[in-house]
């Protein structure tokens, strides 16, 4: 097992706990008081990209050593000459093609596009109570930058407000705030999706979500995730809420209605109750079985009135792989997220986790060349997004490298919501009357923050912008943690410009297979991206011979 290190002097980047590819921590905590690079980058911005202390330091790398398959083992290639995609009215000189002219703006989806200005997206931000404490902030800085949000699983079964009768939705205020709240800020780019699993689609969400909003909302039908192989969980300390949801069709274990399993409830045996949702197609043995249940599926949410649809699956193996690209292609949906072993998780079985599952990059590249299987048979291939263990610029440009051109986004769980924790607990120790409000954490400010500035404007690289987007009148409702999810995303957007420019790519959708390099040979094997010393090899050979 490689063992990333929990520090970065160049960057001036400490993480609180042990440390994964991505560089977040294996457990990432809504109270953190930093500083991995992504708690950083959503106060720093674009500075992060730079190392510390410019004018008295040098840097080098000590990354040109890679062992295994994964991300990190595939390098991106720069190149000395040339540019491909250069933005309408521009040319190709050296004055126009500069890095903050590298259009990142994309799209994805078969009858109607969905524009997006940077090309991430969330993962699913469903039932856990993380995931509903800091919606604000996830949610308007979503809008506010233009990409796309996805409403997870079972928000409206949890909900005790909701009212679910015969099937039939009357009430679900959790889902309705969590809608309205993107909408209000949501410009034309982006979009917001509503998860639907077994729960979800038995108590009519669809058809609650089509009745009220319409075409402004994507349903996204779900198969799994890359953090567990089992329903959606969640974890309820209340015994009556745990009642509550057991008699609302969940499985909860230890069941709460058991008179034994109360009883060790009052004396603090048992201080817990876990929520699990249902798996899927259990009653059916073949793919063609499925493929009939899904498609029927897919034409009912149509005769609903969807216009956009789209399938999350997880890291299953490649029968189910090879069965989401090709059903969903069929199926003409607008978006295809797969989701790898390692990705995030707000409730899953810890060694589940650990050891279940396809490795993202692995399942990554397969997905690749089913695509192109079934490309070359003449099929459009539904448009995709990867996910699993992916939070910085190098990793969007991998992923979408990896991926193309069938690639449109990648998918980032835990960090995006980095910054809205962040936010959160900047604000609550600002305004302390909005504290439990925004769930702040805090009492005061940590020096990881103070050293940066103790005023909103001088702690957030992003603040003026997101001030001349809303209007100086309106940043009273725009919360830190949504400016931070503005600075974060600013800072993955210039990084991934650099990178873009220095392959000689300035337009996102010229990325390709070609631009990323194996930097063993084992990844070679398992992705079919070349060995970076092959890559060009006959050409420099030609050059030197001519």
């Amino acid at each position: 097992m490689i063992e990333w290190p929990k520090t970065n002097d160049v960057l001036g980047t400490v993480n609180r706990g042990n440390v994964t590819e991505s560089g977040l921590c294996t457990l990432c905590r809504a109270d953190c008081q930093g500083k991995c690079e992504t708690w950083l980058s959503s106060m720093r911005g674009r500075k992060m990209l730079y190392p510390r202390d410019f004018g008295y330091v040098t840097a080098g790398s000590g990354n040109t050593t890679h062992l295994g398959v994964n991300y990190n083992s595939l390098r991106i290639q720069g190149y000395n000459y040339g540019a491909f995609g250069i933005p309408k009215g521009l040319s190709n000189s050296p004055d126009d093609c500069i890095f903050p002219n590298v259009n990142i703006e994309t799209s994805f989806g078969s009858q109607v596009k969905t524009k997006v200005r940077v090309p991430i997206m969330t993962g699913a931000l469903g039932s856990t109570f993380v995931a509903a404490r800091y919606w604000d902030s996830f949610a308007i800085g979503a809008a506010l930058v233009g990409f796309p949000i996805v409403v997870g699983e079972n928000v409206v079964g949890i909900d005790k407000q909701a009212i679910i009768e015969n099937g039939k939705i009357k009430k679900a205020p959790e889902l309705d705030r969590r809608i309205d709240t993107y909408l209000r800020y949501y410009d034309g780019y982006g979009a917001i999706l509503v998860q639907m699993n077994v729960e979800d689609t038995r108590n009519g969400v669809a058809e609650y979500v089509i009745e009220k909003y319409g075409d402004k909302v994507i349903i996204e039908l779900k198969w799994g995730q890359g953090a567990k192989d089992i329903g959606g969980e969640i974890q309820v300390t209340d015994l009556d809420y745990a009642i509550f949801l057991k008699n609302r069709g969940y499985v909860v274990d230890p069941d709460p209605t058991i008179p034994e399993v109360q009883e060790a409830f009052k004396h603090g045996a048992i201080r817990a109750f876990a929520r699990h949702s249902r798996l899927g197609y259990t009653n059916l043995s073949t793919p063609e079985a499925v493929y009939k249940e899904f498609m029927k599926g897919v034409k009912h949410l149509r005769k609903l009135g969807f216009k956009r649809i789209t399938l999350k699956t997880g890291s299953y193996g490649m029968e189910a792989l090879a069965m989401a690209i090709r059903f969903a292609s069929d199926a003409k949906l607008d978006l295809l997220t797969i989701d790898g072993s390692g990705g995030g998780t707000g409730m899953s079985p810890w060694n589940m986790m650990e050891t279940w599952g396809v490795p993202s990059v692995l399942l990554h590249a397969k997905a690749y060349e089913y695509a192109s299987l079934l490309a070359s048979r003449g099929k459009k291939v539904v448009d995709m997004a990867f996910a699993g263990g992916l939070a910085r610029e190098d990793h969007i440009f991998k992923a979408l490298a990896l991926g193309a051109p069938f690639t449109k986004l990648v998918c980032m769980g835990r960090a995006l919501m980095i910054p809205g924790f962040l936010g959160a607990n900047i604000q609550g120790v600002l305004d302390p009357s909005s504290r439990e409000r925004l769930n702040g954490n805090w009492d005061s400010l940590p020096k990881t923050v103070t050293e940066i500035g103790s005023k909103p404007e001088e702690i957030f690289a992003g603040y003026y912008d997101v001030q001349k987007k809303v209007g100086a009148s309106e940043m009273k409702n725009i919360p830190l943690g949504a400016i931070a999810v503005w600075t974060l995303a600013d800072k993955l957007a210039g990084g991934l410009q650099q990178l873009l420019a220095g392959a000689r790519k300035f337009d996102v959708s010229q990325i390709s297979r070609d631009d990323i390099a194996a930097a063993n040979r084992e990844t070679e094997k398992e992705t079919g991206i070349k060995f970076i010393t092959d890559i060009q090899d006959e050409a420099a050979k030609k050059i030197l011979t001519m």
